[in-house]
């Protein structure tokens, strides 16, 4: 199976929005953490971030990494532990940037997810194109209801929303991250 290791994912915590549409910093959710590192070492993206300034948010993705990652968690669950080796924890985006550049790449280029459709809308087709080359590639999920119009407006690409059949579009992210990542990676993509 081929690995993509010039896709990175990261999970914003702020700017997000609230449910009143305020600009908020969310918080941490555990199952995030599990679920989504476990949908990145599925698909073989080269690391997963967990990008929040709140220093107390920071501390505790640390500690739960770490359980799982070196202590009582490693021995019990090695796959858990292999998937949870792939977060990092930043204070913001331009960390993640900078983080990435310096592991030999190019500062890669952003492409953040929405669940409104947006003018500067690129298909799952295309972006899967783009992450076949030697360019690295950071694909960018919002928490709670939402990354600000204006994060948005400063990525380089916006993924084409998710949309089902029923009108309701309010997924989780794990499961929005895991249906991009599938979408873009998945074995059908292997196969076309």
């Amino acid at each position: 199976m081929t690995v993509s290791n010039n896709l990175y994912l990261a999970l914003i915590h702020h700017p997000v929005y609230n449910i009143n549409g305020e600009v908020i910093a969310s918080a941490v959710s555990n199952l995030d953490l599990h679920d989504i590192s476990r949908a990145a070492k599925t698909y073989g993206t080269g690391a997963f971030y967990v990008v929040t300034p709140l220093e107390d948010q920071r501390r505790l993705v640390e500690q739960i990494v770490s359980h799982w990652t070196e202590g009582l968690g490693a021995k019990y669950n090695p796959d858990r532990c292999e998937a949870l080796r792939l977060i990092k924890v930043a204070v913001s985006l331009d960390d993640v940037r900078d983080d990435i550049a310096r592991n030999g790449e190019c500062a890669p280029a952003t492409v953040v997810t929405d669940a409104r459709p947006h003018a500067r809308n690129i298909s799952y087709d295309a972006l899967a194109e783009m992450i076949k080359g030697e360019h690295p590639y950071l694909l960018v999920f919002g928490t709670a209801w939402g990354l600000t119009r204006e994060f948005i407006e400063e990525a380089d690409y916006v993924l084409a929303p998710i949309i089902g059949r029923s009108g309701y579009n309010h997924l989780s992210v794990r499961s929005a991250a895991a249906i991009v990542l599938d979408r873009l990676l998945g074995q059908d993509r292997l196969n076309a």
